[in-house]
């Protein structure tokens, strides 16, 4: 399954009621949207019609998270009509607006695309579905932080290892898609400060010269799932009303995990 089949059908099976692009180049995955949408790059050429109600912010994705309300497109942030009616001040029981599904496709460095998971992480919760594309390079050349070819993933294979290692009470699921891959995370916490305060250590020792020494398990694609397996797995639905209903996390979390293991148990 191509990347942009896969991404159609996740925005079935997600039940997403919103989105937000990180990289839109030519908007033939924007094209696939149709909830509120937030696209962001600082060069796009959208080229394919949009069907969905979009807001293009012609922007670097630090800049646009720097912003105050980044996500006030989406509309889902503030709710004070129930604490007026009551007597009381808004101010403070604003709900903050919660991504359902984010795609991250922006500068093909890793650390860049784990700014891009840090900042996105901040407005997710455990119902949030956070995708990363271009995660399983088939060879060296293409994997390259310096780019010399003409299909480049950089080295953004990285953000799996990165995320094990430094998240392990994330559930990363390795997708093997044509042509290079993509990585769906899920169980995003926005209380958590580990990334943060050990960012500048995970750059340090990860931002090595070229040529990458890329994992034999990622260029074999050894521990990828087949796509149609997690598109077609029993979990969306109760994730979907988990977050439709608002369910916390301390109720639904351990068993969407469970759930999502499981699958990922089952190899491409």
């Amino acid at each position: 399954m191509k990347r942009h089949e896969f991404l159609r059908e996740l925005h079935k099976a997600s039940g997403n009621r919103n989105y937000l692009e990180i990289g839109v180049n030519d908007g033939r995955s924007l094209r696939l949207s149709r909830v509120p949408t937030i696209a962001v790059d600082p060069a796009f050429k959208v080229v394919t019609e949009i069907r969905c109600d979009v807001h293009l912010v012609r922007a670097t994705s630090d800049d646009f998270f720097a912003r105050d309300n980044p996500l006030v497109h989406l509309r889902g942030g503030r709710h004070p009509l129930r604490n007026l009616r009551r007597g009381r001040s808004p101010l403070g029981y604003w709900r903050r607006t919660v991504l359902d599904l984010a795609f991250i496709d922006g500068m093909h460095l890793f650390e860049y695309a784990l700014r891009d998971f840090m900042n996105i992480e901040r407005h997710s919760d455990w119902t949030s579905v956070i995708v990363f594309d271009d995660m399983l390079p088939r060879n060296v050349d293409e994997a390259a932080r310096d780019r010399h070819t003409s299909a480049w993933t950089g080295d953004v294979y990285k953000i799996a290892e990165i995320l094990g290692r430094y998240r392990p009470d994330l559930v990363t699921v390795l997708v093997d898609t044509r042509p290079t891959g993509q990585l769906v995370v899920f169980g995003a916490d926005p209380r958590s400060t580990v990334l943060r305060e050990r960012y500048d250590e995970i750059v340090a020792e990860y931002e090595v010269p070229d040529p990458q020494k890329v994992p034999e398990t990622i260029l074999d694609r050894a521990g990828a799932l087949a796509p149609e397996a997690l598109l077609q797995s029993g979990f969306w639905r109760p994730l979907a009303r988990a977050r439709s209903l608002g369910i916390r996390r301390s109720r639904g979390w351990e068993p969407l995990r469970t759930a999502v293991e499981g699958v990922a148990g089952r190899r491409s």
